[in-house]
This record gives structure tokens, C-alpha cells and sequence, in this order.
């Protein structure tokens, strides 16, 4: 099997990155730009003893994402305990609504957003009452 073991996010502006997601997942991230030959910073999202993975922020390499065109890529979602205060966090820190909260009927709320990079998130709170 080929289990996911990292990600990585592009983006144009690695403080501005930074601060987003350290200031609305609590994530803290490690430099690791002299082994990567370009800024790029390790991303630490969660204690080693929970279920998930790290990845990392990446100098983009290109042009980032237009408004309104189709994803090219993966869309990294988040668990979150309380929707509504991440959402917004995302807000708060210059991210903007991509697909509203919704419900996934007995499972959880879901939603998507743009971050300050112009990719695009996701968030997942579960829910066994979401309707």
C-alpha cells in the first residue's frame, strides 16, 4: 500500500503562511530550507500519539491558483473539535469561504476555504447529529 506520509503546501508568501496556519490549526513548523535548497518549513500539526500526519510550507514554484478555477491537486482537509471557532480563525487570519459548512448526514460538518495562499482547505468537525 501507499499510505500518505507527508504533505506539502506551495505558497508564495512564507510568513504570511505561517501565520495563517499557525494561528488557525495551531500548527508550529521547523526550518528546514538549508536541506530543501529553497524556504521550506517542516509543519508540525499535531502530538506524535494522535492520528494524522506533518507536512510541510514550500516556496511556490509557479503561479498560484486563479479565483474560480478547478483544483489541481489535492485538497488537504483538517479534523477540527469545533467547526465554527476554526472557521473563524480562517476568517479572522485573511482566509475566505470556498464551499460553505455543510452536512455530511450522520457523520460530520464539512466545508472548504481559500487560504492566504490561494489553495484550497478543507475542514471535517464529526458529528453523528449533522444533518
Amino acid at each position: 500500500m501507499g499510505r500518505l506520509v507527508h504533505f506539502e503546501i506551495h505558497v508564495s508568501d512564507m510568513d504570511r503562511a505561517k501565520k495563517f496556519y499557525g494561528e488557525v490549526f495551531g500548527w508550529t513548523f521547523q526550518d528546514y530550507s538549508e536541506y530543501a535548497g529553497m524556504p521550506y518549513f517542516g509543519a508540525v500539526t499535531g502530538n506524535d500519539n494522535e492520528p494524522g500526519i506533518n507536512g510541510a510550507l514550500m516556496q511556490r514554484q509557479g503561479a498560484a491558483p486563479e479565483p474560480s478555477q478547478a483544483l489541481n491537486g489535492f485538497a488537504c482537509t483538517m479534523g477540527v473539535e469545533d467547526y465554527d471557532s476554526v472557521e473563524s480563525r480562517i476568517l479572522e487570519n485573511g482566509g475566505k469561504v470556498a464551499l460553505p459548512k455543510y452536512a455530511l448526514p450522520g457523520m460530520a460538518w464539512q466545508g472548504y476555504y481559500i487560504d492566504t495562499e490561494g489553495n484550497i482547505i478543507g475542514i471535517h468537525q464529526p458529528d453523528a447529529n449533522a444533518k
